[in-house]
């Protein structure tokens, strides 16, 4: 899994950025505001990656600061946020203004995101606000909101398989436990890890 990148910034459009690393270029989506803090072409550039791995591709997401990046995983917990609508956010509010919107239950000032209509805007505030409600500036422990892990060597080896792939843990839970439950504790890890891949992609 791609953590960080450092390199040089080869090009930048509407919603991502390519990074040159030791002439490799990497085209990482980017909020509006990341992506405007990047400078011009040939700036050194650091930016911390989410990786999300699907069947038919893999994407990378980029942020200045962990936090940004925090809050990115953190949106998506939220049902009818995906990754598209997490960046939107991020794109017209600061980690400091997002966390201020929830904790003072502001859906007019979360709703200002493209894609983000009033339901879905009350339903990040009201659904984010105990998560959120503790922090002031660290980074998110998104991972104490995931799910107990499922026991098992098959379960434990296919989660590290999708983890390496970039899965959040929350997510690696699910499509784990799908896919042992309709392949069986007899299957090799192979078949699960196939299973639970196409199980994501849906």
């Amino acid at each position: 899994m791609i953590a960080k990148l450092k390199g040089l910034l080869d090009t930048v459009n509407a919603d991502a950025a390519v990074i040159d690393v030791n002439g490799v270029g990497y085209l990482v989506s980017a909020s509006t505001k990341t992506l405007a803090s990047l400078g011009g072409a040939g700036t050194p550039v650091t930016l911390h990656i989410e990786t999300h791995v699907r069947e038919d591709a893999i994407q990378l997401f980029g942020f200045v600061t962990e936090r940004e990046r925090d809050w990115f995983r953190l949106l998506q917990t939220v049902q009818g946020v995906g990754a598209k609508v997490a960046l939107a956010i991020l794109s017209v509010l600061t980690p400091d203004e997002i966390h201020a919107a929830i904790a003072n239950r502001d859906k007019t000032m979360v709703g200002r995101a493209s894609g983000v209509g009033p339901k879905l805007a009350e339903r990040i505030v009201n659904e984010l606000k105990d998560k959120a409600g503790g922090i002031a500036g660290g980074a998110i422990p998104v991972g104490g909101f995931a799910p107990a892990v499922p026991k098992g060597g098959l379960a434990a080896d296919a989660l590290s398989a999708l983890a390496n792939l970039g899965y959040k843990p929350a997510e690696a839970n699910r499509v784990v436990t799908a896919a042992i439950e309709e392949a069986g504790e007899g299957a090799d890890v192979g078949t699960v890890v196939r299973l639970a891949l196409k199980k994501a992609a849906r």
